[in-house]
C-alpha cells in the first residue's frame, strides 16, 4: 500500500501529442464510426438549443444567456471557469477558441481561480478578449480582483450566472437532507460592486432579454476600451443539469 516511486519519468505533454500524432500518419479512422459521432455530437448540440426557449421561474435561461454568449465571443478569446452549476452548464455550450484557451478549477472543483487566472491569462495574451464564466458563490472569492484590474489596466469581461445560491451544492443537499440551509444567497448588484473598484457594470434580466446580444457586445466594447466589465446576468432554475453530481 505504501511505496516509493523508483524511476521519475518527465515529458512534455504537448511534444508526446505531437509525437503521437506524427505516428499515426497513414493511419485512417472508419468513416462510418466518425460520421456516427458527429451525428451524435449534432443531435447534443441540438437538443441543447432547444433547452434557450425554455421559460425559468424567474428571470433568464441560463443556457440561452450562455448560448448568446458563444455568438458574441471572438475568435480571439481566453475563457476562465470559476463556478459550479454555472460552469457546469457553460462547459456544454461554450467552445474553447484553442490549446489553453479554457481555464477553470479543475476535477476537483478549486473555487476562487477566476480572478488570478484572468489577470496571469490578460497579462501574458494582451491582444485576446479574456472572460471569465463565474457562478454568483464563487464570485465572492475574487470580486475584489476588480481593483486590481483596473489598477493594472489589464481590462477582463466577468459574465455572472446568479441564481441567487450554491445551486451545485443545492442539487445533492435538498435531496440528501432536505435543506438549503446555507446554500442560500441573494440576487445581489454585483455590476454596483465592480463600478466600486473602478470598472464597468451590466445587468442582465428579464428587461432587456431581447437586447442581451448588444449587453454583451457592449461589455466586449467596454473590455477593447480600456475597461473591466462585470455583466451581472439574473438567472432562474433549469432541469439542464439535473442528476450531476459535485466532488
Amino acid at each position: 500500500m505504501f511505496w516509493k516511486p523508483t524511476v521519475a519519468i518527465q515529458g512534455d505533454v504537448g511534444e508526446f501529442i505531437m509525437g503521437l500524432a506524427a505516428g499515426l500518419k497513414g493511419y485512417k479512422c472508419d468513416p462510418e464510426w466518425l460520421n456516427s459521432l458527429r451525428g451524435r455530437d449534432q443531435e447534443k448540440e441540438d437538443a441543447n438549443r432547444q433547452k434557450c426557449s425554455e421559460v425559468t421561474d424567474q428571470h433568464l435561461n441560463p443556457v440561452k444567456v450562455l448560448h448568446v454568449a458563444e455568438e458574441v465571443m471572438s475568435d480571439n478569446t481566453i475563457m476562465v471557469a470559476d463556478g459550479g452549476d454555472f460552469v457546469g452548464t457553460a462547459s456544454y455550450i461554450l467552445k474553447p477558441r484553442g490549446p489553453l484557451r479554457w481555464l477553470d478549477p479543475g476535477a476537483f472543483g478549486t473555487l476562487g481561480v477566476g480572478g488570478g487566472f484572468a489577470l496571469g491569462a490578460k497579462l501574458v495574451r494582451p491582444d485576446c478578449d479574456v472572460w471569465i464564466i463565474y457562478g454568483d458563490g464563487s464570485l465572492g472569492y475574487s470580486v475584489a480582483e476588480f481593483d486590481t484590474f483596473t489598477r493594472h489596466k489589464t481590462p477582463v469581461i466577468a459574465l455572472v450566472g446568479n441564481d441567487a445560491g450554491w445551486t451545485q451544492i443545492s442539487r445533492e443537499q435538498v435531496p440528501m437532507f432536505g435543506s438549503n440551509v446555507a446554500c442560500q444567497l441573494a440576487y445581489t448588484e454585483y455590476e454596483t460592486v465592480a463600478i466600486g473598484y473602478g470598472g464597468k457594470g451590466l445587468c442582465l434580466d428579464r428587461k432587456n432579454e431581447d437586447k442581451m446580444a448588444d449587453v454583451l457586445r457592449e461589455a466586449l466594447r467596454q473590455s477593447r476600451s480600456g475597461h473591466s466589465v462585470l455583466v451581472n446576468a439574473l438567472i432562474g432554475k433549469t432541469n439542464f443539469r439535473e442528476g450531476s453530481l459535485s466532488v
